[in-house]
């Protein structure tokens, strides 16, 4: 089913107000055309074969009449043979009332008939002059042209039976304004997109009002929602329509219509993550309110469709500049807090850090800097230690001794060669043999030597790992793996080099923005190997794939639960011309070798706070047992 995905739209057609065989070839044209482009529901404004604007002419029954009639010709040939499912509003009579209403159309049939719950009759709506509500009318409506039952009521769940959890349900203009729209009970009972005809005025300062409503509603009803809007045509006597179309999904604007241009607008909505959001949120509850509609089944056909949807591929570092910046002091803020609390629960005025002058051990001073300037305690009781050894270049340690000084923290160095060659003897390995052994134990002592630094000074040790090497298991356990509290455990790796590159751009320093900057240019690595030729001769990304990549799959996987099918698939679209599928799959394949097989070390994480909606922690987040198998995402894969 295009991996979870279903192409929408919403059109305003230009109407003639009162015209209602006009209007009904302008909304034929617009359902040929977004057939076209293979959506397959699509929504219009509210009493559009009319205009919402026809005022005391909704009385004439010729227009009424008329109305029904335009909606026949809607239905046939337009919707015939066409796998679309088409919503459009029309005044209707029903049992010596007048119903504003939304007739839901599929394959030359009527499914269904919803009308509108609250009737607005303030500032410059007077629909109650005209209209009833349909707040407690649920039932059947005979149309006797046709002598077939059409359900007609508000509490209808339309079910599109070849896809998975693609249920819609419809509301209409003022029932989104309300204070308990109908939308909260239709997505409780199951609707996962939720569709609003709307005729809404146009007044200054209403469009960012009216957009952060079905934001906000979108997000409330963990919800699709698409919103269709009265545009040009309608009368201009008291008011002005824009055509405001929006589809949303979950909070977020997917596709926003330009106001006063009548556009159609399109998007590719996510029916896995509205599925699998709501199944993660355990106050997300029907409360026994499914029994009170009725499911109407369409027998839709899955169509295939050109995937037009913009896939981010740095999900966890915002595309806008002013919204990275302030994401970006958030999480410094998040991190300072989160240890300022443990140094004042503890009464610890001493603070150990390994400075390797990588981007981690980096960020992890500037925020042991940042809590302690926000205690007032001197910068010197933080013991900021190198620890050169047998792949430590001039570059590395040049930047991470001139970082020490310029922050002013007290500066210490250990080399570790010494040491390590005892070890080598004492365990008999080979000095030459560069093998696991041979890295890990200079992770191990460095680990030993903070430690004990530590206790020397009644300190505490900070942590440096960033969550992307905790999903991948690029840790030594109980080596960089351990400390006493991790200020990076929930920073990804992506979003760590936009968080110095932030700290670089706004501090006061030249000097140490400089340096900041050319730890920025350094190539990632754990500089266990020796060097060559003086400079980084191991880089991590060649070892374990693009942490671009990685931070990717790790988004996808835990924040959504997608399968490696549907990850692959939307990493393939984030980066087109960077990175092909082969290459993709490649790391795709190591990400959840990696991620299964090293659970053991996240089990025991030391504290460390959480910055984003994604996280490893196993008090938090992520429970998981280290000795699952990963045989079946493999087999999807294969």
């Amino acid at each position: 089913m295009n991996n979870g995905f279903v192409k929408v739209a919403c059109a305003t057609p230009k109407i003639k107000v009162g015209d209602c065989s006009y209007n009904a070839g302008e909304i034929c044209k617009k359902i040929d055309e977004v057939w076209e482009n293979k959506a397959q529901l699509l929504v219009f404004p509210e009493l559009c074969i009319t205009g919402y604007t026809a005022s005391d002419l909704f009385w004439q029954k010729s227009l009424q009449d008329k109305a029904m009639k335009a909606l026949t010709d809607i239905i046939a040939p337009h919707t015939e043979e066409k796998e679309i499912v088409v919503i459009v509003g029309l005044p209707m009579s029903y049992e010596n009332k007048l119903y504003n209403v939304a007739a839901v159309v599929y394959n030359g049939e009527i499914m269904g008939f919803v009308p509108k719950s609250y009737i607005p009759n303030y500032s410059e709506f007077y629909e109650a002059r005209h209209f009833t509500s349909g707040k407690d009318v649920d039932g059947v409506k005979e149309l006797k042209e046709e002598e077939e039952e059409i359900s007609f009521g508000t509490k209808l769940l339309f079910r599109c039976e070849n896809f998975d959890n693609f249920i819609f349900a419809v509301e209409i203009c003022e029932d989104l304004w309300v204070a308990n729209p109908p939308s909260i009970n239709h997505s409780l009972a199951g609707a996962t997109v939720v569709a609003n005809l709307s005729a809404s005025d146009e007044v200054t300062g209403k469009s960012e009002y009216r957009k952060n409503l079905i934001m906000g509603q979108s997000a409330r009803t963990v919800s699709a929602y698409l919103y269709a809007d009265a545009g040009e045509g309608e009368s201009s006597t008291d008011l002005v329509f824009s055509g405001h179309n929006i589809i949303a999904e979950n909070g977020n604007i997917l596709a926003e219509s330009k106001r006063f241009k009548n556009e159609t607008i399109y998007a590719d909505i996510d029916l896995d993550r509205l599925t699998l959001e709501r199944q993660k949120m355990t106050t997300y509850i029907s409360e026994d309110i499914k029994d009170e509609y009725e499911v109407i089944g369409i027998p839709l056909k899955v169509c295939e469709f050109k995937f037009e949807r913009e896939i981010d591929n740095a999900p966890f570092v915002p595309s806008d500049v002013t919204k990275r910046e302030e994401r970006c002091e958030e999480i410094l803020s998040i991190q300072t807090m989160g240890l300022k609390k443990r140094l004042e629960h503890t009464n610890c005025k001493c603070a150990v850090v390994g400075i390797s002058g990588g981007l981690d051990s980096t960020l992890a001073l500037l925020v042991t800097v940042r809590a302690f300037d926000s205690l007032g305690l001197d910068r010197k009781g933080i013991i900021a230690v190198t620890m050169p050894g047998f792949g430590t270049t001039d570059r590395t340690y040049n930047n991470a001794v001139d970082m020490i000084k310029q922050l002013g923290c007290d500066f210490k160095e250990v080399n570790i060669s010494k040491a390590v060659k005892i070890h080598f003897e004492q365990i008999g390995h080979d000095i030459e043999k560069h093998d696991v052994t041979y890295e890990n134990a200079q992770a191990r002592q460095r680990t030993y030597l903070l430690m004990d630094f530590a206790n020397e000074y009644n300190g505490m040790v900070i942590g440096t790992g960033d969550m992307s090497e905790l999903a991948l298991g690029w840790a030594t356990y109980n080596g960089d793996h351990m400390s006493m509290y991790g200020v990076n455990a929930g920073v990804p790796k992506t979003l760590v080099r936009h968080l110095v590159k932030y700290y670089a751009d706004t501090c006061d320093d030249k000097k140490l923005s400089n340096i900041l900057n050319d730890v920025l240019d350094t190539p990632v690595s754990p500089e266990l190997l020796p060097p060559k030729d003086g400079k980084i001769a191991q880089k991590t990304e060649d070892l374990v794939g693009p942490y671009e990549l990685h931070d990717f799959f790790l988004y996808y996987v835990l924040r959504f639960g997608y399968t490696p099918k549907k990850v692959l698939f939307l990493a393939e679209q984030a980066f087109q011309g960077q990175y092909d599928k082969d290459t993709i799959l490649k790391w795709l394949k190591t990400f959840y070798r990696r991620f299964f097989a090293q659970q053991f070390k996240r089990s025991c994480l030391p504290d460390g706070p959480k910055v984003g909606s994604v996280a490893v922690s196993p008090r938090g987040d992520l429970r998981m047992p280290s000795d699952a198998t990963a045989r079946e995402w493999f087999e999807e894969l294969e």
